[in-house]
């Protein structure tokens, strides 16, 4: 079943997307990017918010819009590990060394950091060639995304196929799959029946679907009742 990840730009938001049934909550701040990054202090504070709570869901956390250097996103990646959550999720992009990168993290996921790799839709023509490697070096998952967040969201960048594709290949290289890229609620009955494991929210869970601006409790609240809830919570 699809959960629902909701990306928080500040503790208080934290707060409120676990209050408002949120199943992973994303740490990103996107004044800074399309995954930009918390400083690490924050991140280790909101783990330590979040161990306070009886029930909490899985928390992740973005490394910044890095450039493909596989030293220093290594290097960030394992920092980012370090502050204790549960994921990190790194963009890989086409410039660069995103093959030198993927590479470079293999370590770090042989010393148990769970990696999500972030594709961008509107960057790669065919991001798809990249997930046996992503499998090879031990990736917990793989998500499609958009970089240029006032481009369109991630249905004007590939279509329902494209995006079917993504998920089956992903799958049955074993990996975690998700979707993002500012998604609507409209967008959710196309990308709901696809069942990637996770679909991921900041515009649409914004007021006045500005993704920089506050996250809105009754925003969060309408895409929660379009993701059905799972049913083991987070």
């Amino acid at each position: 079943m699809t959960r629902l990840l909701a990306s928080v730009a500040s503790l208080t938001e934290l707060t409120l997307a676990a209050r408002g049934g949120a199943d992973i909550l994303d740490l990103k701040d996107p004044r800074r990017g399309a995954l930009g990054a918390w400083p690490l202090d924050g991140i280790v504070h909101a783990v330590d918010t979040a161990r306070q709570w009886l029930i909490r869901a899985p928390l992740s956390a973005t490394v910044g819009d890095l450039p493909m250097a596989p030293v220093a996103v290594a290097r960030r990646v394992a920092e980012t590990w370090a502050c204790g959550v549960d994921y990190v999720k790194i963009g890989l992009f086409p410039s660069g060394d995103p093959a030198g990168c993927v590479a470079a993290l293999a370590p770090e996921a042989r010393r148990g950091a769970r990696i999500v790799a972030v594709l961008f839709a509107d960057r790669w023509s065919d991001a798809n060639h990249l997930l046996p490697d992503l499998a090879q070096a031990g990736f917990t998952g793989a998500m499609l995304d958009t970089a240029g967040k006032g481009a369109g969201g991630l249905l004007r960048h590939k279509t329902v196929d494209e995006v079917e594709r993504f998920l089956e290949e992903a799958r049955r290289l074993g990996l975690l799959t998700g979707l993002a890229g500012s998604l609507r609620r409209d967008d959710i009955p196309a990308l709901l029946p696809l069942a990637p494991d996770y679909l991921g929210f900041r515009t649409a869970l914004c007021a006045g679907a500005d993704r920089g601006g506050a996250l809105d409790p009754a925003a969060l609240a309408a895409i929660r009742d379009a993701v059905p809830k799972h049913p083991g919570g987070g």
